[in-house]
């Protein structure tokens, strides 16, 4: 069966949009490894970014609603991830100095760079310790995971491809 599953993504155009949406959703990947992988796959470039954009903010809404809940839960009930928790809250807290600063532009500029450490998840994290509402922060994560995507299709295959 799960070899039945591995040729269906591999080779059905869905199996490569379902795929590279997967990937994208990974914290540390995100749509920087899952636009690659579907070009890799086989994929369109213009699909490929698409299935990568909706995959990298597919989870961004649970993120900003839940990381904070999650994290006093783990707190609570499993205290040995607790310093693992505590950890993450204050790499969040480091990174927002500039988001808190610049606002809802500093989480912008955050997201948009692509480079490690930072992104839809992070930014999204980010957004949960900061309190920001979930109508705010989405759409400019979202504008941030656009802008990020154009910068890696430009460095990944070059200006003619936008043209």
């Amino acid at each position: 069966m799960l070899e039945t599953l591995s040729l269906w993504l591999h080779s059905t155009m869905t199996g490569k949009v379902l795929l590279t949406a997967l990937i994208s959703m990974l914290p540390v990947v995100e749509l920087r490894g899952g636009l690659p992988a579907g070009v890799a796959l086989g994929l369109p470039i213009p699909l490929s970014f698409a299935a990568s954009l909706l995959g990298n903010m597919l989870p961004v809404p649970f993120v900003i609603l839940f990381a904070r809940p999650v994290f006093q839960w783990v707190r609570a009930h499993i205290p040995a991830l607790g310093s693992f928790v505590t950890k993450l809250e204050t790499r969040a807290y480091a990174k927002s100095k500039n988001v808190k600063k610049y606002e809802t532009w500093g989480l912008l500029i955050f997201v948009a760079i692509p480079l490690p450490g930072t992104g839809a998840w992070t930014g999204a994290l980010i957004a949960s310790v900061l309190n920001m509402r979930l109508k705010r922060a989405v759409p400019v994560i979202f504008l941030g995971v656009i802008i990020a995507g154009s910068i890696m299709t430009v460095l990944t295959y070059g200006v003619s491809v936008l043209l």
